[in-house]
């Protein structure tokens, strides 16, 4: 198989021989879960999101769901989230027995709207759930002061933006609590992990207690003082993880270039458009998505994505609507045209491969395939 043809991966970890090291290191100790690099991780991971905790779970799935039991949010709660996202960011609404509720999206940043999520709050609206959508943070200043305002908890989603900033302050630090996820198209892996960060001591105390079966600080092994899952993440993982964050901006920094590749060979590409920054972000780049104009149909859209596929390279229509998901129209009565804004987005979009060790000629060809097929 020659360069023209090798298959092209929509994302890859970037892990070195230092992460190899870390878990053959573990493997030696008999400390394979619960115990030291746990801690150090989570010791870590608090100092790069400046919080007073955090707390290591299998999956930022988990870690939105132990947010939600901190905030004490359950059934007849209401929490409104963007319906441009991955379904965690909902479905974790409905782990607690609360109703998860949408407002559109801002057609710029693809975030949630601020002044739509102001309208579509209601008595029973208890949570807000902002995503830092493709890395780049929403403008989380005016959520905190609509929270504020409306006796609400903000928990920033920020599965997708590990390094990202807004004014200076990290994503992850800008609501009440914050949630990462560690699956491997991260820009961090553990292989699969998440992470919960806060100041705030309940939200962190239910969380270290739910995540180990409901098991109490300090108590014994068969002690359990609430309900709890095994949400672990194991000292495997978080040897990885410590060492991907002491990585972190060597890896932000090789992301950034590829990045830097696709923006230089579609600068002059009218028929696409890109996500816009929030004011004050500083971005985290997570994957790199294009927007074709709206005179694109989606079928023609669909047809790209299959074409591009065809010649080996990998692609995706990042994201679906939420709200649009079979089980959400038949439990909640969605249906088209509720959240005109974000259905627009996701009808015309395009995730190209993105990773840290794409080359140039990687990018050459995806970039020409595209705007023939364009």
């Amino acid at each position: 198989m020659n360069a023209s043809n090798t298959p092209i991966g929509l994302a890859r970890p970037d892990i070195s021989q230092k992460e190899i090291d870390a878990v053959v290191e573990v493997l030696k100790t008999p400390n394979l879960s619960l115990g030291p690099k746990v801690i150090e991780f989570e010791e870590k991971f608090a100092a790069q999101c400046k919080t007073k905790y955090a707390v290591a779970c299998n999956s930022g799935t988990s870690a939105l769901h132990l947010t939600l039991l901190g905030m004490g949010i359950g059934p007849g709660d209401e929490v409104i989230t963007t319906p441009f996202s991955f379904i965690a960011s909902s479905n974790c609404i409905m782990f607690v027995g609360a109703t998860p509720k949408f407002a559109d999206i801002d057609p710029d940043t693809w975030c949630l709207d601020p002044n739509k999520t102001d309208a579509a709050i209601n008595a029973k609206t208890k949570g807000l759930i902002p995503v830092d959508v493709f890395g780049i943070t929403p403008d989380m200043d005016a959520f905190m002061k609509l929270a504020k305002s409306r006796n609400v908890r903000v928990i920033e989603d920020s599965c997708e933006a590990l390094g990202a900033t807004l004014n200076g302050k990290p994503a992850g630090s800008l609501g009440d609590a914050g949630v990462f996820g560690f699956y491997p198209n991260k820009q961090i892996t553990t292989g699969e992990g998440g992470m919960v960060v806060t100041d705030d001591d309940q939200i962190a105390e239910i969380a270290q207690s739910v995540r180990n079966q409901g098991r109490g600080s300090g108590a014994s092994w068969l002690a359990h003082e609430r309900l709890g899952y095994n949400f672990r993440l194991s000292d495997i993982n978080c040897a990885i993880g410590s060492v991907q964050l002491d990585r972190l901006d060597e890896i932000l920094t090789k992301r950034a270039k590829v990045a830097k590749m696709y923006d230089e060979r579609l600068a002059s590409e009218d028929r696409i458009t890109t996500q816009a920054i929030t004011p004050g972000c500083h971005k985290s780049w997570f994957v790199y998505v294009v927007r074709l104009r709206d005179g694109y149909a989606p079928e023609a859209r669909d047809k790209m994505l299959d074409a591009l596929r065809e010649e080996g390279i990998a692609c995706s229509n990042y994201f679906a609507p939420l709200h649009l998901q079979p089980f959400y129209r038949e439990s909640f009565g969605f249906k088209p045209g509720d959240f005109p804004v974000c259905e627009a987005l996701s009808e015309r979009t395009i995730a190209l491969p993105f990773h840290a060790e794409l080359t140039s000629d990687d990018i050459d060809r995806v970039t020409a395939s595209l705007q023939r097929l364009l």
